[in-house]
């Protein structure tokens, strides 16, 4: 009896330590957008990158890297229920590593342009990087958006990615100290909140550089897509893209969107503001106030019935027609994304506040803290 006990024992164990290693060897499951985890992991400046995702009770799904702090992947349904990821990104950490790119990126330290690549502080004149002509461009050439994060999951739901940025970190002064959280909630909303501390007064605006294609396919342009901004004003540029630091009426221009309409109806108009960006890729001044309750922007694909809704705590919002997309960077299933596939809705202080006073201002001072909401809300018309 003794006996068969024993050997019953030892295959117990045996099978308890088959399945165990089994369990550890398993592979890592593919998400709901075909995306393979394991080709996310890679180790950078003595960090480890990763693929998190993030689900909700609808079975919705978000997938975001710690590189950078990029939404990799959006699973929504469209009007017949087929789920489709909605925004361009690669399929590996490789090419977030090789190509330059801000798919999906947290931007930072600053979001959008500073001029000539400097700005004054306290009668001084930070000198910066220039990385887009005579600008200094969503942090210079090695902003946020190539760092790897700290990331703690801490449920289902919600990804929490933090970063130290050094004093100096691309000549921006003061060590920044900054937590993004994504979190999905149940109503098919990413809500994004930014907070950042400093110990030495520094400029700071922060955004989500996702670049939403509503279809689904990436092959087509987004150039069907109804768009609305909530705004009476927009910041205009000059031939370097560069804001003139003028507020102008969108009235009677190709950037009135209080009514929804399809991109396509101004994207081709004979006007300067177009010409100097080979499409839209500007601010407009939102009417919405600080109101995070208050819709900012929308944008609607009539093909597959998707809405995607933004609303923001921030005074400005730059939307931008991928008109700089060129076929060379070929992203998830192997597409290449060509000129306008896809249109981005980046929430924002202005861009080159630093060098204008009597806009919202960037400045970030010690014993504050720095917090900015963006929400992207889904939905089905």
């Amino acid at each position: 009896m003794k006996k068969t006990l024993l050997l019953a024992g030892i295959a117990a164990f045996l099978l308890t330590a088959c399945g165990e290693s089994k369990s550890e060897n398993k592979e890592p499951a593919i998400t709901k957008s075909g995306l393979n985890p394991e080709n996310f992991i890679a180790d950078k400046d003595g960090k480890q990158t990763n693929l998190y995702t993030l689900t909700n009770q609808n079975g919705m799904e978000v997938t975001i890297t710690n590189f950078g702090g990029r939404i990799v992947s959006v699973m929504v349904p469209d009007r017949q229920g087929t789920e489709r990821d909605v925004v361009l990104a690669f399929d590996n950490i490789q090419d977030y590593m090789t190509q330059s790119s801000d798919f999906g990126a947290t931007i930072g330290r600053y979001a959008n342009r500073i001029g000539n690549a400097q700005f004054p502080l306290d009668g001084e004149t930070i000198q910066l990087i220039a990385n887009n002509g005579p600008h200094c461009l969503h942090g210079g050439p090695q902003g946020w958006q190539y760092k790897v994060f700290d990331a703690e999951q801490k449920n289902s739901s919600t990804l929490t990615l933090s970063l130290t940025s050094p004093d100096g970190d691309m000549n921006f002064p003061g060590t920044v100290s900054v937590e993004v959280t994504f979190k999905l909630t149940n109503d098919n909303a990413i809500d994004i909140n930014y907070y950042a501390t400093t110990d030495k007064k520094t400029v700071i605006n922060m955004t989500n550089h996702s670049y939403f294609n509503l279809s689904g396919d990436p092959n087509n342009t987004t150039m069907d897509h109804v768009l609305y901004v909530n705004a009476n004003q927009m910041t205009p540029i000059d031939e370097t893209v560069g804001v003139t630091g003028e507020v102008v009426k969108v009235d009677g221009t190709p950037f009135d969107f209080r009514t929804p309409h399809a991109i396509s109806e101004e994207i081709g108009k004979d006007n300067e503001q177009i010409k100097f960006a080979n499409g839209i890729d500007h601010n407009f001044v939102l009417n919405t106030a600080g109101n995070v309750n208050a819709l900012a922007a929308s944008l609607y694909c009539p093909e597959t019935g998707i809405k995607l809704e933004v609303f923001t705590n921030e005074p400005g919002i730059q939307v931008y027609t991928g008109n700089f997309l060129n076929g060379r960077q070929t992203g998830k299933k192997g597409i290449a994304y060509k000129r306008r596939a896809a249109t981005c809705l980046e929430t924002q202080k202005f861009p080159n506040t630093p060098n204008h006073p009597e806009w919202p201002s960037a400045f970030l001072e010690p014993g504050q803290t720095y917090h900015s909401e963006c929400i992207y809300k889904f939905s089905v018309e």
